[in-house]
């Protein structure tokens, strides 16, 4: 792993592109094949009066990408001890006043049954660094799930591991692994944590090639927007997964853009990141690593996540719990590791983003059959996923409309659906997937292309 941080420190310095500049940058990113990393930062750096046509160049890209589809998932916690003490977090070690608990394998898989019975497909686990929830017990609470939920595809969120590790992990059925930088700022990352494993900066930047080198095709990574200047995050992400693609062939399956809210007992933000910054953020991102999911999550209010759609981003959890048993009925008995503003439910959720004119999608499918890695940024680049993926949207749709659906959502859910359905322009496409739509109407479910 190489970052040329010097670099992206002297293009911060450089004078706002012209108008001219950002133009020629806008018709290259349309062709969706990327642009440079000093490209990014013309754009991050562009004046206010080219905000809209980044934006709206974004959402194009997006669109041609991966169509309208937006991806769903939600996060299950495991644990709230840590041993680490990163100044922002409510999970650090010196909070005393933190109510501790770790789920134990049962309670796992009765908050899994509880996301299912939500409607969810995919859930992320999330564990820190609790020195007594090692590779193992999460090992068990990955093969749990699979066997007792009908969940389909698990992702994890944890410490960094060695290669041996991740190995292990993989054979367990794991789909993404996802692990936050926080801050590519060196100085900042040494101020905000003092101690614990997590002090290591060149350990956790170096995770994604271990994880790759283990065999995981899908890897997600991310800063956490307010420690440090953003522009410089933002260009450290890109940088990040240009490196990875430098080096396997893949860039970063998705880029998270987290922005911290203040913890209990925790620091507040120390750089402010405004709601425009967000927006231009995401919209940069999909322009500088168009395969990448963009993930956007319910730390930001419900308003600016419809509109960050129209942005750029691509995945978004829904109905979020970050605390220990959260889903279920433990859910009063510890806090969260930080706030959440948006507390709408997934049938909510997935109603915005109809109305926003996106497709909610419950997908699973890629890491299910192997399009994953190279082959999926390969794919994803010549324009080929686009159509898989709205037809796998559909696919999704009508189960959640048959099995979980309600009137009120439900009605605005099936004017999409037709509406999606007749959008479908290959006649090959559309014909299975009519077929495979009259299956899941015959009782058949986790049905895809």
């Amino acid at each position: 792993m190489h970052i040329d941080f010097s670099k992206i420190e002297a293009r911060l310095k450089e004078p706002p592109a012209s108008g001219a500049e950002v133009s020629a940058i806008l018709d290259k990113a349309l062709c969706a094949k990327g642009i440079a990393l000093d490209e990014a930062s013309a754009l991050l750096s562009a004046l206010p009066e080219h905000t809209a046509q980044i934006l709206q160049t974004a959402a194009t890209v997006k669109e041609k990408i991966f169509g309208r589809r937006i991806v769903l998932f939600a996060p299950l916690y495991l644990s709230n001890y840590c041993s680490n003490a990163c100044l922002y977090c409510g999970f650090r070690s010196g909070n005393r006043e933190l109510e501790r608990t770790r789920l134990s394998i049962g309670e796992t898989v009765t908050e899994a049954r509880a996301l299912v019975a939500m409607g969810f497909k995919r859930v992320l686990l999330v564990t820190g660094e609790d020195p007594l929830f090692g590779l193992e017990q999460i090992i068990s609470a990955v093969r749990a799930i699979y066997k007792n939920t009908g969940m389909r595809i698990v992702h994890v969120n944890t410490a960094p591991m060695g290669v041996d590790e991740f190995k292990e992990l993989k054979k367990a059925g794991v789909g993404v692994y996802q692990s936050f930088q926080e801050t590519y700022h060196k100085d900042t990352y040494a101020k905000m944590h003092p101690h614990g494993r997590k002090k290591d900066f060149d350990w956790r930047l170096g995770v994604m090639d271990r994880a790759l080198t283990a065999g995981f095709g899908d890897v997600g990574i991310g800063p956490l927007f307010g420690l440090a200047q953003w522009r410089f995050d933002c260009l450290s992400a890109i940088a990040h997964s240009m490196s990875l693609y430098a080096q396997f062939g893949a860039h970063a399956h998705t880029i998270s853009v987290p922005r911290l809210r203040t913890a209990d007992n925790a620091i507040a933000p120390p750089m402010l990141v405004t709601d425009n910054d967000i927006k231009k953020i995401v919209a940069v991102l999909r322009l500088a690593v168009p395969t990448a999911g963009v993930v956007i999550s319910t730390r930001e209010p419900a308003q600016l996540r419809q509109e960050l759609i129209n942005c750029g981003a691509s995945q978004m959890s829904a109905g979020s719990r970050t605390n220990p048993g959260g889903y279920t009925a433990r859910s009063r008995a510890t806090l969260e590791q930080f706030p959440t503003t948006d507390h709408r439910t997934l049938p909510e959720v997935m109603a915005s983003i109809v109305k926003e004119g996106g497709l909610p999608s419950l997908c699973t499918s890629c890491y299910r059959v192997g399009r994953v890695g190279s082959e999926f940024t390969e794919k994803t680049s010549a324009g080929e996923m686009e159509k898989l993926c709205h037809s796998n949207a559909i696919l999704t749709l009508k189960e959640y409309i048959t099995d979980y659906s309600k009137n009120g959502v439900r009605e605005h859910l099936e004017q999409a659906l037709k509406k999606a359905i007749d959008e479908i322009k290959d006649p090959a496409i559309k014909k299975a997937t009519l077929e495979k739509l009259r299956e899941i109407e015959n009782g058949k479910r986790d049905i895809f292309f």
